[in-house]
């Protein structure tokens, strides 16, 4: 007889939004069922008895058996799984809706390194876990408090070709030459085919499916893909380059000279052509984002609203959900557009068809596009260290010492600060639109500092230079991991 293993559950794993641990070191295969028979149990205290859940994995070597305790999990409280194998993130979004199902669970790591795994979850069509439903997924879990049932299985075929179709239905007209590369992550697998499905002649980068990751993260934040992206732009003379996360969720651009676009910038552009369709409508952005969005002409000339809100991709559609937002837009790369767009969630491949629309529709180069909108100077997202235990704390105590500084009329530099958001630490505005951000990292032991300027880099300087003063005083902050 073979010995039953016990189950072994790191709690921090349970992050706000998702679930990620090291495999096997901080969750084996037993826990990964307890997550399972957890998650089956929210699923049908939400729904119904006999739920329909749809399930996926990414390409990690240990991404299948991991899906395969998850299911034996769901089954054994009564939930009936819809396997519909290899995925991105969004295909397994897109699937709930397609075969209208009750639930999804994705088994993704995103952009981590080897030997991370996790899960991306969500019951209501469009959304993924609120920290709320994390924290009662996790006493579920960690209180073995199960419902017992019995489901079924059954794998959905070809759901790939079902999900780059929905993608590609509309085509472009301009032939552009686009760079598509992944990192050797998943999304080598969906991205180039989408992207020729809707007319593009694409260059491939690093599309091989390999879960080594021998080059660098399916990241397209990580400078080391950029770079390789840039490099590719360049030599092949390509149109514009863009970069996709594992799970294909994000997506990050380079412009036809090799040149980072920061994705609130590309957002901007977004915003810019779909509000010219669609008047009245509102945008949700992250508190990291550009303050362009906040005065741009063309938005306001076509009667938009824009809102900042909670850093986090299922913060940002929850509000895109919520308040009937045409689009929402994250600096690490997240866009979520409803319709006639896309169905609220995150969909890096989708994101990308949407940037090519918009090259489409005017004979410009990108570069050129994003010259027409005011330059600012921007560092880049910085994260001194702070303790987990402490950081929440600290960003408290100086969103208090900043309303302080506001009612005594502090200048920073000759600018006194005009206006302050506290819905995700504290993000104060100077009088010509410039700002600067403190908040928590959800999922690191650090906080998270942004500084913008629409006038000079020396003014960004003297907001940086404002904050870290601040961080200073409390004496809980320690190294950047970057400095400006």
């Amino acid at each position: 007889m073979s010995k039953i293993e016990n189950s072994n559950i790191n709690p921090f794993g349970f992050r706000e939004y998702d679930a990620r641990w090291l495999y096997p070191k901080d969750i084996n295969k037993e826990g990964i069922k307890n997550v399972g028979q957890g998650l089956g149990t929210q699923i049908i205290l939400k729904t119904k008895k006999s739920p329909r859940v749809i399930v996926g994995h990414d390409y990690r070597s240990y991404s299948e058996e991991i899906k395969k305790k998850l299911v034996e999990g769901l089954i054994d409280t009564g939930c009936n799984i819809e396997d519909i194998g290899l995925s991105l993130s969004p295909m397994v979004y897109y699937a709930q809706f397609n075969l209208n199902a009750d639930a999804v669970a994705m088994i993704t790591a995103s952009h981590n390194e080897n030997g991370w795994t996790g899960i991306k979850m969500g019951i209501e069509k469009g959304l993924t876990h609120s920290p709320d439903e994390m924290n009662e997924l996790k006493k579920i879990v960690l209180e073995k408090k199960f419902i017992e049932g019995k489901g079924t299985y059954k794998e959905i075929q070809n759901f790939k070709k079902i999900y780059i179709n929905h993608l590609i239905k509309d085509k472009i007209k301009r032939k552009l030459k686009v760079i598509v590369a992944c990192g050797n992550g998943t999304a080598g697998v969906f991205a180039p085919e989408a992207l020729r499905g809707i007319g593009c002649d694409v260059v491939e980068l690093d599309c091989n499916l390999d879960f080594t990751f021998p080059k660098y993260n399916p990241n397209p934040e990580d400078l080391k893909m950029l770079h390789a992206i840039s490099q590719s732009v360049k030599e092949n003379n390509a149109d514009i380059g863009f970069g996709f996360d594992g799970d294909g969720d994000r997506v990050g651009v380079i412009d036809n000279e090799g040149k980072e676009i920061y994705s609130d910038k590309v957002g901007l552009l977004l915003a810019r052509k779909m509000s010219t369709l669609n008047k009245k409508s509102k945008f949700i952005v992250d508190v990291k984002s550009t303050g362009l969005f906040k005065n741009d002409k063309i938005l306001l000339q076509n009667d938009c609203k824009t809102i900042y809100w909670k850093t986090g991709h299922s913060h940002i559609k929850r509000k895109v959900k919520e308040t009937h937002a045409l689009a929402g837009f994250e600096k690490s790369g997240h866009f979520f557009f409803n319709k006639p767009f896309g169905l609220g969630y995150d969909d890096g491949i989708n994101s990308a068809i949407q940037i090519c629309f918009l090259l489409d529709n005017q004979n410009k180069k990108i570069s050129e596009i994003i010259n027409e909108i005011p330059k600012t100077y921007q560092t880049p997202t910085m994260a001194p260290f702070c303790k987990d235990e402490e950081k929440y704390k600290v960003v408290e105590s100086l969103v208090k010492r900043v309303e302080e500084l506001k009612n005594k009329n502090t200048k920073i530099g000759n600018q006194k600060i005009s206006d302050l958001l506290t819905v995700n630490g504290i993000r104060f505005s100077l009088e010509d639109g410039s700002w600067g951000l403190i908040r928590a990292s959800s999922n690191k032991p650090s906080l998270v500092i942004v500084a913008e300027s629409t006038s000079s880099d020396k003014r960004k300087k003297e907001i940086f230079d404002f904050i870290d003063k601040l961080l200073k005083e409390t004496g809980k902050v320690g190294d950047y991991d970057q400095k400006i």
